[in-house]
């Protein structure tokens, strides 16, 4: 009985922290409870019985076989549970989606006892989630003349799982909650420093946003419980920053409604909205859990009598208000007319909400049900030898005659999957594409790990040709919480079929490298199509979506993707970069240039940006793909010359067979074969027979974008700008200024040199303008501390074998050591450098932390209100984004430097260079 004591006992632990019994996952825990549902005498078999009914997770989890098995004894009339009838206990195997459930209904529907045959085929027949075991199954009886399964293959062709769910409500009433004002990052919903509670999905629950939102949230609902709260983003976009599936289910636990009655904690059909809609990555995530994302624009720019845009005294279009949304409005969803009303009053057509497509997504529960459904009822007609009936709503294909192809059109259409043969798809066509690589990463991984449960997949797609499960937003400290986590997670990813950074035999060192550079090398042909748990899913060559968990799930389990064709904005250059500037620069000038050119619109938001950096080789030109996220942008893509491509993949190949090396390739050799892909590509290349990806010349882009290189004079800086009047202007990515705004005086407080937006260039730039220093003064003295995380351990061993290390060690006051992790986060600094293990560090968010009110100068990515840097009462956290000079610099004086000051530290240092491409990169 001691699992299950110690279960009670947790029970007694959660009711102080307000929070109800956690979901049982473990087989050993339901064995205890099922023994007690048998004894009727057994003083726990009340509770027990509401334990097993309500609260063990479904899908593949060794609980959920448990309690599959224990309902077919009950189907069979093996075991008596007066309180779980037959008929019960085969609603109860309809909840749970899979894996053990289907085969139990199989073996039901199979069976020689045709009345129970009759009533479990009735639940198969509601059922989506089956795989290749049970879809052989079911062919092998109907061949042999089973009747029960041509009954369940005619239903399936039919797809009445999906034609006899009930039809979405015409009028939804919604009121409305204004979350925040600006751009709402999905840290607000799901912080990151809470990343180790994700898959306790109602202690997860508990961060969203504040106590006290949560408290308004809930009372709203009760005041209206025929409304549904609509979280809104005022005067912003809803969901920036990352992708992550957590922060919608916070937002639906709150906000939607209970999946299943027998399922605890996972809610589906939220309803979120933005003055400037949601951003593609959260609509994604919106889209898995049937629920609606609305683009409201009830602010627009204020007009003069040209039709120009006013601006106000800082430059920034000047908005007005076309109607409200204020916390407490109801208005009323027409989901038959795609308006939105208060009232009588139409106030905006919100038809691309309701796509038939996302329509379809809203009345089955999730995109999920749509895709599985999809491959379910192709299987039943071509077993059945009939033609698919149209029951979904076809697939939008557009195809304009004349017109060419985008990089991105060209990739979508070699990878589709089911579209019309023959047809050029342009933007705009919904396409279901075949996925080349696959990211995990491990703040979301065990959601993930949930999802493929929850979806009852077992084994990695084997048309998949690559997938990575990586170690490096738990790298800085390991703690209890990354001891109980971690380990579990890199197991279960291993038997699954991925490349792990964690070796779950301890065979090889584990490795916390940074995950986005991981795929970025495994990534081996351009032509590939990428998904990965993290909105900086932006690989540099190839096409990268970042995906929320469950996406991530979907193409693990099934090598696919579906997503309409992006519109693309080419990106190309002009002009000389000057030798003082730094890459990084470029990158920033790219966005404050496309925001000037375009009256303050971000025509990168919501699609891919095209950049023609032709010369400029992966690892480099991966600090620009990157930084598309911030940018808002739905993806990038790189476009080389064929040799750099050429460079670009042999540096792949000799990264990952390191990997190799270390014993990290699997029983199906996956690192082996992504090395013979990269050989074949270099081949292609080199014979001529299919060069780099071009688009075509006469391919067409919502806009073109010039950066005009000889305009950037001096070090551009990413700002917060913490104290805008505009509260909606604060924390964005968009207020891009020179280093000269901060005159030589803003003061400092700590340094970070590490992330994904640094390669090894950064990390030799830091130990030149180190040796410059001590070479010059005797002696290096930081006066604010410098922490600095390489992105590998690859670079960390060539600084090695280089000679730069040594003067990192020289002046580092600490140096990361695997054998002896560290155990606890730090809190407070030192002025002196810190050498920290290969990860992500204080761009997370969830470990590291500045010190609470400090102005942080850093490589990373990330300026939103405390992610890196936390508020104290007097003082607002800043996180300013530079290149690593600029950071250097600012930690050794304790402050922003000149541009004087700059210019000579970094006079003789080998920047990160670029010079546009003087080849035609078209095709």
């Amino acid at each position: 009985m001691n699992t299950y004591k110690d279960y009670i006992q947790e029970i007694e632990e959660r009711k102080g922290q307000g929070l109800n019994p956690k979901p049982i996952d473990g087989a050993e825990l339901l064995s205890e409870i099922i023994a007690q549902i048998k004894d009727l005498n057994n003083e726990y078999r009340e509770d027990s019985l509401k334990f097993f009914i309500y609260n063990v997770v479904p899908g593949t989890t060794p609980a959920a076989n448990l309690k599959a098995n224990f309902l077919k004894e009950i189907v069979l009339g093996q075991s008596v549970v007066a309180e779980i009838t037959p008929a019960f206990a085969l609603e109860l195997l309809s909840h749970m989606k899979g894996g053990t459930s289907i085969k139990v209904l199989l073996d039901l529907a199979l069976g020689n006892d045709v009345a129970i045959a009759k009533d479990a085929a009735a639940v198969l027949k509601t059922q989506v989630f089956l795989y290749e075991a049970d879809t052989d199954r079911l062919e092998t009886a109907f061949k042999s003349g089973n009747e029960i399964a041509k009954d369940i293959l005619e239903s399936y062709a039919k797809a009445e799982f999906f034609t006899k769910l009930p039809e979405i409500a015409e009028e939804i009433k919604v009121i409305t909650y204004i979350a925040g004002e600006g751009d709402i990052s999905t840290d607000l919903l799901s912080p990151g420093n809470q990343a180790h509670s994700r898959s306790d999905r109602e202690l997860h629950g508990k961060c969203l946003i504040s106590p006290e939102a949560q408290a308004e949230i809930k009372a709203l609902a009760t005041a209206n419980p025929d409304k549904s709260v609509m979280l809104i983003a005022e005067k912003g976009t809803m969901g920036v920053g990352s992708s992550r599936m957590s922060g919608v289910n916070n937002v639906a636990l709150w906000t939607g409604k209970q999946a299943s009655p027998y399922v605890p904690f996972i809610n589906i059909a939220p309803i979120v909205a933005g003055t400037n809609g949601i951003s593609p990555i959260f609509l994604t995530t919106v889209d898995v859990t049937g629920g609606i994302g609305l683009d409201l624009k009830n602010w627009v720019k204020k007009l003069d009598e040209n039709g120009k845009p006013l601006l106000n005294e800082s430059g920034d279009p000047i908005l007005e208000e076309v109607y409200s949304v204020a916390t407490g409005t109801v208005l009323t969803i027409n989901t038959k007319t795609k308006k939105l009303y208060n009232g009588d009053k139409e106030l905006i057509d919100i038809s691309k909400a309701f796509t038939p497509q996302k329509i379809e997504f809203i009345k089955a529960g999730g995109s999920y049900a749509i895709v599985f459904g999809k491959k379910l009822q192709t299987f039943a007609s071509k077993t059945l030898g009939i033609d698919i009936v149209p029951v979904y709503a076809p697939s939008k294909e557009v195809s304009v005659e004349g017109q060419g192809l985008t990089a991105v059109e060209k990739i979508f259409n070699k990878n589709a999957v089911g579209t019309t043969p023959g047809k050029v798809l342009h933007a705009g066509s919904d396409v279901r594409v075949t996925v080349n690589i696959v990211g995990s990463q491990d703040t979301t991984g065990l959601m993930t790990s949930q999802e493929l449960e929850s979806m009852a997949a077992t084994v990695i797609s084997p048309i998949v040709d690559g997938a990575y499960q990586s170690g490096c937003h738990t790298a800085s400290v390991w703690d209890n919480k990354s001891k109980a986590n971690i380990p579990r997670l890199m197991k279960f990813m291993n038997d699954f079929g991925l490349i792990t950074a964690r070796d779950p035999k301890g065979v090889y060192h584990s490795m916390t490298d940074v995950i986005h550079k991981v795929l970025n090398d495994i990534t081996v042909n351009e032509w590939a199509i990428i998904i990965g748990g993290d909105s900086h899913t932006r690989m540099s060559k190839g096409v990268a979506f970042g995906a929320d968990s469950g996406t991530v799930a979907l193409a693990l389990a099934t090598g696919e993707a579906s997503m309409p064709i992006p519109e693309s904005v080419k990106v190309t250059f002009k002009g000389d970069m000057k030798g003082y500037m730094d890459f990084r620069d470029v990158v920033h000038a790219t966005q404050s240039q496309m925001l000037k050119t375009f009256g303050g619109e971000n025509v990168f938001q919501g699609r891919i940006i095209e950049v023609h950096l032709g010369t400029l080789n992966a690892d480099q030109a991966f600090t620009f793909t990157d930084w598309t996220a911030e940018m808002k942008a739905k993806a990038s893509i790189c476009i080389s010359e064929d040799a750099t491509l050429i460079e670009s993949l042999e540096m792949a190949k000799g990264r990952i067979q390191i990997m190799i090396d270390k014993g990290m390739d699997n029983k199906n050799q996956v690192l082996k074969g992504l090395i013979a892909i990269a050989d074949k590509r270099i081949a292609e290349i080199i014979s001529g027979e299919k060069p780099a990806l071009r688009p075509d010349a006469n391919a067409k882009y919502y806009a073109e974008v010039v950066v005009d290189l000889d305009q950037i004079a001096e070090p551009m800086i990413a700002d917060p700008d913490v104290n805008n009047a505009d509260v909606s202007k604060r924390y964005t990515h968009d207020t891009i200024r020179p280093l000269s705004f901060y005159g030589g005086v803003k003061k400092v407080d700590l340094g970070f040199i590490g992330s994904c937006m640094v390669h090894k260039g950064d990390m030799k730039i830091l130990a030149h303008m180190l040796k410059n220093i001590d070479e010059q003064e005797g002696k290096v003295e930081f006066k604010a501390p410098l922490v600095v995380a390489p992105p590998t351990y690859n670079i960390v061993d060539e600084l090695k074998a280089e000679g730069d290390w040594e003067i990192l060690q020289k002046y580092s006051g600490f140096e990361f050591d695997d054998n002896v992790p560290k155990a606890a986060a730090r809190t407070s600094y030192e002025n002196m450098l810190y050498l920290e293990r290969p990860g992500c560090n204080l761009c997370m968010g969830n470990q590291e932390k500045a010190a609470k009110g400090d102005t942080v100068m850093a490589t990373s990515t990330r300026l939103f209100q405390g992610r890196v840097v936390e508020d104290t009462d007097d003082k607002k956290g800043e996180s300013l984004l530079s290149s690593t000079p600029v950071v250097v610099l600012s930690t050794i004086l304790g402050r922003t430097p000149t541009i004087e000051e700059y210019k000579t530290a970094v006079e003789g240092i080998n920047l990160t260079k670029f010079a546009p491409s003087h080849k035609l990169l078209v095709k």
